[in-house]
C-alpha cells in the first residue's frame, strides 16, 4: 500500500485546548461527612486525569477514590477527618493539552478546648476577672465564641456546672452577678464555632471570695525592687506553682503565688543549661531593674537553679492590648488609639533615658493590666539591649513585620529603631492592615527594606491628617529623621489628645484587626499546624490557577497520564451496510477511537483506495470518519473496509455497500 498515504486526523494539532468548566476553589464539610470534590472539563476525547496532595499521586483505597469521566472527576473522601484538610491539584491530560486546577478542602469540626484553665484576678467579694486561651486549633472554622460556667463547691450539688453566660465573645470575662462573699467556686470554659461546642477547657483552681476587697489594695501605689538572682534558693520554696499560662522561645511561663502574701505572679522559666542562654537571662534580669516604670512590666525576683532561670514577674490579668480593642463591647476610636500610644511612648521613653533599646516591639508586647480599664505595659525585654554611642550595635532579630530597615540591612541600630515598630503599630490600631504584610517573610522584609507603604485610602478614609502625619513621621527610611519619644509626646495629635480639642467619637472598624489578629495566631510557630495550614490555604497568595502548561510536581503525573491515555484503535461505532440508488452518493461513517491518534486506510474490496474528485475521506477531529462517493455506478459495489493503526495495534470494521438501477 506505499502509494496510498494513510489518512490523518483534521486539525489534530489545533482547535480547542482542554479547559475546566467553573472548577470549585473552596469546599467545606464537617468532620465525618462525605468529602466530594467534582470538577467538569472539556477536552478531546479520551481524557486521563489524575489528583495529587503532597507532592504524590492519590491511589485508589479504602478511604479515598475517584470516579473519572471524559467529562468530569471527582475525588471522594469517604469519611472526611481534620487531617484531610489541604490543597488537592487536579491534572487532567487529552490528546492535545493539559491543565491542573487546584481544590481547598476545609474539613471542620468542633473547636479543640480552651488550652489554658481560667485564670482568676480582681477578686472582690461578689466580683472577679477571668482570663483564659482559646484553643490551639479552632476546628477549621472561626471562634465564634465561649461559655463559662461556674461550679459552687458549698453548694449540696457540687457536680453541677451552672452556665455563667454563652455570649462571650472574647478570652476574658467579668463575672459580676451570682457569687456570694465566702463561697468558694471554680470556672471552666468551652469555645463554640458554626460547627458546634467544644468539650470543657481545664478546671479554673477553687477561689474563695473575699470579705475585704483586693482591688482596692491591688490599686495602691506601686513598690520598685531592685532584684539580685537568688541562687540559694529554689523559686518553689517561696512560690506555690499554678497552672501554665503560655509559652515563648525561651521557655515556660507559669502562674505563681507568694507563699506568704498571696500574690499572684508569673514566672518565666527560662531553658538555662547552655551558657548562651544563661547570659541572656541575666542580661534581662540586669536591664530590668533599670526599668521602674508604670508602663513597663516588672520584675520582682530571680532564681538560678542548675538547669533553669526563673524570673518571676508582675502577673497582668488584661490579655493582649489588640485582643482587647476587637472585644464587641470596648470602644475603639481615634482618641483611645491616641491614649494606648501615649502611654507605649510613655513606657519607652524611659527606657529610652536609660539608653536601652526594646528591640521587639509588637502589639502581643503590648498588654492590658486588667480586663476592665484602657490602662497598659509593655512586656518582653528578652531582646532589649543597652545603646554605646562608642561601640555600635548591630543585631540580626525581631519579627518582619515590624523590624526596622536598619536591622535587615545589618546596620547600626539605636533608640530610632524602636521609634520605627512604633509606626507600624499606631498604623495598624488606627486602620487594622499592617503596612509592610507581604504574602511571605521574605517578601514583607523586601518591602520593609524599601521603606515602601501607603495609606490605604478606604482603611484611612475617617482618621484625621494629625494622625497621618504621625505616622508618617515615624516611618522614616532614615533613622536620623523619625521623631524621638519626646518629639512624638509632644507631636499635634498628641497635643489635640491632651487638651481634649480631638472629640471625634466615631468608631473604628474591628473587621480588618480581626483578620490582622487571626493571621498573626496563626502565624505563632508550634502549637495550630492545622490552623496554620489552613491560613496558608486560605491566603490570596495561593489563588488556585488554571494553566496549560502545569508544572512541578505535575510534571510527573503528566507522564502517567500519558500512559492512560495509550490505548489501541476501538471502533466506538462501527459501519453499516448501505444500498444506494445509481448516480447518487454514497456515506460510508464509522467512529474512533485511540491513542496516539490513529491514522486510517479504507479498502474496496482488497485493494486500499485513494482520494479523487469522486472520492473524499473525512476523518474528524472527534474521531468520525467518513468515505464519500459521489455519483455510484454498479462497479461501485462492493465490500468496504476502514482500517485503523497506530503504535499499540491496528482495527478494522466492514460494510456492503449495495447498489441498485
Amino acid at each position: 500500500f506505499a502509494e496510498v498515504i494513510p489518512k490523518k486526523r483534521a486539525n489534530s494539532r489545533i482547535g480547542q485546548s482542554l479547559c475546566f468548566e467553573n472548577p470549585p476553589q473552596h469546599v467545606e464539610v464537617k468532620v465525618g461527612q462525605t468529602a466530594r470534590l467534582t470538577c467538569s472539563f472539556t477536552g478531546s476525547p479520551p481524557v486521563a486525569s489524575c489528583w495529587i496532595r503532597n507532592k504524590e499521586q492519590i491511589v485508589d483505597g479504602l478511604e479515598l477514590r475517584t470516579e473519572n469521566t471524559n467529562r468530569s472527576s471527582t475525588l471522594v473522601i469517604e469519611e472526611a477527618k481534620p487531617q484531610d484538610t489541604g490543597r488537592y491539584t487536579i491534572v487532567v491530560k487529552d490528546r492535545k493539552s493539559s491543565a491542573e486546577h487546584t481544590i481547598t478542602l476545609s474539613v471542620i469540626d468542633r473547636p479543640q478546648p480552651p488550652a489554658s484553665s481560667p485564670v482568676i484576678s480582681l477578686v472582690s467579694p461578689s466580683s472577679l476577672v477571668l482570663s483564659w486561651s482559646g484553643p490551639c486549633y479552632d476546628g477549621g472554622s472561626a471562634i465564634l465564641g465561649y461559655v463559662v460556667e461556674v461550679n459552687n463547691q458549698g453548694s449540696a450539688e457540687p457536680e453541677v456546672w451552672k452556665e455563667l453566660t454563652s455570649e462571650c465573645k472574647s478570652t476574658s470575662y467579668k463575672v459580676s452577678s451570682g457569687l456570694q462573699p465566702q463561697q468558694e467556686y471554680c470556672f471552666r470554659v468551652k469555645a463554640y464555632n458554626a460547627v458546634g461546642l467544644s468539650e470543657p477547657g481545664p478546671v479554673s483552681p477553687v477561689v474563695r471570695m473575699e470579705k475585704r476587697d483586693k482591688i482596692k489594695e491591688e490599686a495602691a501605689p506601686q513598690m520598685y525592687t531592685t532584684v539580685s538572682i537568688d541562687s540559694s534558693h529554689k523559686v518553689t520554696e517561696h512560690y506555690d506553682m499554678q497552672e501554665k499560662l503560655g509559652m515563648g522561645k525561651f521557655g515556660m511561663v507559669y502562674k505563681l503565688i507568694h507563699k506568704e502574701t498571696g500574690r499572684v505572679c508569673a514566672g518565666k522559666f527560662y531553658k538555662g543549661r547552655r551558657a548562651k542562654e544563661r547570659e541572656a537571662a541575666r542580661n534581662e534580669i540586669e536591664l530590668m531593674n533599670y526599668l521602674h516604670h508604670p508602663k513597663l512590666v516588672q520584675c520582682l525576683a530571680a532564681y538560678d537553679h542548675k538547669s533553669e532561670i526563673v524570673m518571676v514577674m508582675e502577673f497582668i490579668a488584661g490579655g493582649e492590648l489588640f485582643e482587647r480593642i476587637v472585644d464587641d463591647n470596648f470602644e475603639h476610636t481615634e482618641p483611645s488609639s491616641m491614649h494606648y500610644m501615649q502611654q507605649i511612648l510613655e513606657g519607652i521613653a524611659y527606657m529610652h533615658q536609660q539608653n536601652i533599646v526594646h528591640l521587639d516591639l509588637k502589639p502581643e508586647n503590648i498588654v492590658c493590666v486588667d480586663t476592665t480599664g484602657t490602662s497598659i505595659k509593655i512586656i518582653d525585654f528578652g531582646l532589649a539591649s543597652r545603646v554605646d554611642q562608642n561601640t555600635p550595635l548591630k543585631v540580626m532579630h525581631g519579627t518582619p513585620e515590624f523590624v526596622a530597615p536598619e536591622v535587615i540591612n545589618y546596620e547600626p541600630v539605636g533608640l530610632e529603631t524602636d521609634m520605627w515598630s512604633i509606626g507600624v503599630i499606631c498604623y495598624i490600631l488606627l486602620s487594622g492592615e499592617s503596612p509592610f504584610q507581604g504574602n511571605s517573610d521574605a517578601e514583607t522584609l523586601a518591602l520593609v527594606t524599601a521603606a515602601q507603604w501607603e495609606f490605604d485610602e478606604e482603611s484611612f478614609d475617617e482618621i484625621t491628617e494629625e494622625a497621618k502625619n504621625f505616622i508618617s513621621s515615624l516611618l522614616n527610611k532614615d533613622p536620623r529623621r523619625r521623631m524621638t519619644c519626646e518629639q512624638a509626646l509632644a507631636h499635634p495629635w498628641m497635643a489635640a489628645f491632651k487638651s481634649k480639642e480631638l472629640t471625634l467619637t466615631k468608631s473604628l472598624s474591628k473587621e480588618k484587626m480581626k483578620r490582622f489578629l487571626a493571621r498573626q495566631k496563626w502565624k505563632k510557630a508550634g502549637k495550630a499546624m492545622l490552623a496554620l495550614k489552613r491560613m496558608a490555604l486560605l491566603s490570596k497568595a495561593e489563588g488556585s490557577a488554571s494553566p496549560t502548561t502545569p508544572g512541578g510536581e505535575a510534571e510527573e503525573a503528566l507522564t502517567s497520564l500519558e500512559l492512560k491515555l495509550q490505548e489501541p484503535p476501538v471502533f466506538t461505532k462501527r459501519l453499516k451496510d448501505r444500498t444506494v440508488t445509481q448516480g447518487s452518493s454514497a456515506r460510508l461513517s464509522c467512529h474512533l477511537t485511540g491513542y496516539p491518534d490513529p491514522e486510517v486506510l479504507w479498502l474496496c474490496g482488497d485493494e486500499p483506495i485513494e482520494e479523487s474528485p469522486t472520492v473524499q475521506i473525512e476523518y474528524e477531529e472527534d474521531g468520525q470518519c467518513t468515505l464519500v462517493l459521489a455519483k455510484v455506478g454498479p462497479e461501485d459495489g462492493n465490500v468496504y473496509t476502514c482500517r485503523a493503526t497506530n503504535d499499540h495495534g491496528e482495527a478494522f470494521c466492514s460494510a456492503k455497500l449495495t447498489v441498485q438501477k
